[in-house]
């Protein structure tokens, strides 16, 4: 009965380690057979150019009218700081790992397979949902320009799709369809010429921004935030609302990772083109909403064309076609952002078997991956003909955000494996004893001792006597504690958000429970900066680890919990349908596991001929002693 409990045991762990299994990255791993042909400036153009286009003008209108008022500039600002926490960690690996994958790739290398698969199924979901989005809202842009004669004319001759349905369109948009196509028959052309056609759209988007921000403030009126409801009409919980829709506008930065296969220099332009990019963003985000409030009233903002109608009801009828061609340069970079990012990323994962490895097929001319952009161009144009823009918006969000969290985690993990498990070159270790090549006593040890790569991952070494801690292996008490940092997040937020109320009243469970998560996250806080952190990467690495991608999953867990209980079931079937896809495919399919198994088969086969005679095995049989250090001998400090 016990063997045969240890042996469902057994399989357990088997089948946990499997699911665990981490890519191994070779001396070649950034080789590919994609062309390496982007600079630091085309990168920083494609990642601005994705943020700026759909999030300006499509979010702005929205937010303002009917969530936060001339307060939306707070909740740019909140949606910003929660980006740029998160860019920081997607900088560190992209300078790391310049792959396609982006996410998906470092949380693969870092946490394990099954991590890898999640956090990639929802980039994939993130980039579909955004072409179809940013595709419809083309559609609704060019509309606009011919006062919805193209919504009449599709309604009159081929009638309605849907009365009302929060997941279908009221009418099948052959526009977005048609411009959806092609702008994915450009990216399958090549990165080179891509980038170059979003460099050119995305430098007139920023002339008209910097034109609209102008006249706005031409035309402001400070009683506009005064007035009407004052600067928070709906209140702070109003600017937070809106900082978790305006998130979106955000999400664009993730390109710039995407594109680090294809960079000259990874190393340098990931790191700066996310940088400068969001710092840019921001500020244009943050100018264009204040004129915009200045200049009308929030309430009668077009939430569909919210530049456009400001400067009509200012009597600035010339301004608003300059704005409305404008908007439409700038939606299609947003378009060309996710179409350029969706088929590297189904690529990545194809690459590694967890996708049918057909979708990792390269064009040998255009060194681009045709048939991932084929069939996810298609899959997308089809979304954008069917579904409505604001429930693509929101679906999308939940999935960015839960990759962000993910990615954030993995960083604070990184940093705290022990250097047999790290996988990249770090600096030569800092020798501190040659101060004094006399110093023999014992101090002089610890202190090289503690500088050592073999400590990252271990108690620091005043700290060594803590209970508890100390019989943890290096690593395994930082990995739990990780774990237990996001639970006690995820609760401390939820108490916060949906019972603040209570919490405002002074009603005592809900304050106790807020002692107790908070509590709880100061606590494995502390473990880990017991921990001896690993800062010998010789790549671009964030200061302040934990605390910036601590900060980051805070953030992006509390803007997680103020979306809709349908885009959580939403991505609860997403999720099962990708996990089926996995456990039916990618798990037996993975370059891993075939490599551990070529491994494993080589390591166990015996190509000899003919057996082992008796007299030979015992020859074989040798005694073992463990060496001993002389006792005469004196230990330096070297020998440790």
């Amino acid at each position: 009965m016990s063997a045969q409990i240890s042996m469902v045991f057994h399989k357990i762990a088997s089948f946990w380690s499997t699911l665990n299994r981490k890519k191994t990255l070779g001396d070649d791993f950034t080789d590919t057979p994609l062309r390496k042909c982007l600079t630091t400036w085309d990168i920083t153009l494609l990642g601005i150019g994705q943020m700026v286009g759909a999030g300006l003008f499509v979010l702005t209108g929205t937010v303002v009218r009917q969530m936060a008022g001339p307060s939306t500039v707070l909740s740019y600002v909140f949606a910003g700081f929660a980006a740029i926490l998160s860019a920081l960690c997607y900088a560190e690996f992209g300078a790391r790992v310049p792959k396609a994958g982006s996410a998906y790739t470092y949380t693969y290398v870092t946490i394990g397979e099954i991590w890898g698969f999640i956090v990639g199924w929802n980039i994939v979901l993130e980039h579909l949902l955004g072409a179809s989005s940013v595709g419809r809202a083309w559609s609704g842009a060019l509309d606009s320009l011919f006062n919805g004669a193209i919504r009449n004319s599709t309604l009159q001759n081929v009638g309605y799709l849907s009365d009302g349905s929060p997941w279908l369109s009221e009418y099948p948009d052959f526009v977005a369809f048609t411009v959806t196509i092609v702008i994915f028959a450009i990216i399958a052309s090549g990165a080179k010429f891509t980038l170059n056609f979003n460099s050119l759209f995305t430098i007139i988007n920023t002339v008209v921004i910097i034109f609209l921000v102008c006249v706005g403030f031409y035309f402001a009126d400070t009683k506009n935030w005064s007035e009407h409801g004052g600067f928070m009409p709906f209140g702070f919980g109003g600017a937070l609302a809106g900082a978790a829709t305006c998130f979106y506008a955000y999400i664009g930065f993730e390109g710039i990772a995407v594109s680090g296969e294809e960079a000259k220099n990874p190393e340098k332009s990931i790191p700066i083109a996310t940088i400068i990019a969001l710092l840019l963003v921001t500020c244009m985000y943050v100018l264009a909403t204040t004129s915009l409030t200045l200049m009308v009233p929030y309430y009668l903002v077009d939430p569909t064309a919210a530049f456009p109608v400001a400067f009509a009801t200012r009597g600035a009828e010339w301004a608003k076609y300059i704005v409305a061609i404008g908007t439409l340069f700038g939606i299609t970079t947003s378009l060309l952002g996710s179409a350029y990012s969706l088929p590297r990323a189904v690529y990545s994962m194809a690459s590694d078997g967890l996708l049918f490895r057909f979708l990792a097929y390269v064009h040998p001319r255009f060194q681009t991956p045709v048939v991932a952009i084929f069939i996810f161009g298609l899959l997308s144009a089809i979304m954008a003909l069917l579904f409505e823009i604001s429930t693509l918006v929101e679906f999308m969000s939940i999935g960015t955000l839960t990759a962000y969290t993910i990615v954030s985690a993995s960083v604070i993990i990184l940093r705290y494996l022990p250097v047999d498990k790290c996988q990249f070159k770090l600096k030569p270790e800092e020798d501190v004893s040659t101060r004094d090549e006399n110093a023999t006593t014992e101090d002089s040890s610890i202190i090289k001792k503690s500088k050592s790569h073999d400590d990252f991952g271990k108690l620091k070494q005043r700290l060594r006597f803590l209970p508890i801690l100390k019989s943890f292996q290096p690593g395994n008490a930082a990995l739990l504690a990780v774990f237990l940092l996001i639970v006690g997040i995820i609760c401390f937020n939820a108490t916060v958000i949906f019972g603040f109320p209570y919490l405002a009243s002074g009603t005592w469970w809900s304050i106790i429970l807020v002692t107790i998560f908070g509590s709880l996250i100061i606590l494995c806080f502390l473990v880990l900066v017991a921990h001896e952190k690993n800062d010998a990467f010789l790549t671009f690495q964030i200061p302040f680890v934990p605390l910036i991608p601590t900060a980051s999953i805070m953030c992006n867990v509390a803007l997680m919990m103020k979306l809709s209980y349908l885009t959580w079931i939403r991505l609860g079937i997403w999720l099962i349908i990708g996990l089926v896809l996995y456990f039916a495919y990618g798990r037996h399919h993975s370059w891993e596991r075939q490599n551990q198994q070529m491994a494993y088969s080589h390591v166990v086969s015996y190509s000899g001929k003919g057996e082992l005679s008796s007299n030979t095995l015992s020859k074989l049989d040798e005694e073992i002693v463990q060496l001993q250090p002389n006792a005469k001998e004196k230990i330096t400090p070297e020998q440790y």
